[in-house]
């Protein structure tokens, strides 16, 4: 299992947030999401945005922390990152 997630850094409704993503599959990404109650609402097209107070929890379910470039770099090396240009509308 490739779970990353990276700082909580993103602020965002009076929060600062981390993403939440898999460098192998988006099929394990939503089970390890399922697994650890992050609800389908949090999750945008290639990751899920989670808050910084549920990083610690998630780290302990088995996520690696990592910085957000080496987690792009790795989303990117998957194939599964959604370029920014794919992302409007």
């Amino acid at each position: 299992m490739s779970i990353l997630i990276d700082d909580a850094i993103w602020p965002a409704h009076g929060r600062l947030w981390a993403h939440l993503v898999s460098d192998r599959s988006l099929e394990e990404l939503h089970a390890f999401a399922r697994r650890n109650q992050l609800p389908q609402r949090s999750f945008d097209r290639d990751h899920y945005d989670v808050p910084e107070d549920a990083v610690p929890r998630l780290i302990a379910a088995g996520a690696e922390q990592v910085g957000g470039k080496e987690l792009v770099r790795r989303l990117i090396g998957s194939g599964l990152r959604i370029p920014a240009r794919d992302r409007r509308g």
